[in-house]
């Protein structure tokens, strides 16, 4: 079996996760690689995130290679990662309330509660 290289790996179209955060310490963009738990980088610049993401990705699938472990791919594509879901208005208002209050999308909102 054909051992696979860091150049194939770094070459797959990994699903990156950004979201835009303000907190005390200012302005700045967080990132992960999905596919990798320990995948993930913060940048004052949405070009700086994705350079960082970039290093620790090329770290991360390294430091796999070298141990022998296994190296994620990306998720198969037959997932798109969209669902359409039919709410009651009472629901969908609440869980909008909460987003609000959160300072977040409620998209993100649901995202969140689905994953834990």
């Amino acid at each position: 079996m054909e051992r696979k290289t860091l150049e194939y790996y770094l070459s797959l179209p990994y699903s990156i996760v950004i979201k835009e955060l303000n907190d005390e310490t200012g302005h700045y963009f967080a990132g992960r690689v999905e596919e990798f738990y320990d995948v993930k980088t913060v940048g004052d610049t949405i070009e700086e995130l994705y350079s960082n993401i970039h290093e620790v990705l090329e770290m991360a699938i390294e430091d796999r290679l070298e141990d022998g472990e296994e190296v994620p791919e990306p998720i198969e594509e037959k997932y798109s990662g969209k669902i359409l879901a039919r709410l009651p208005k009472s629901l969908h208002k609440k869980l909008s309330e909460e987003a609000e209050r959160e300072n977040t999308s409620l998209n993100q909102l649901l995202v969140y509660k689905l994953s834990i």
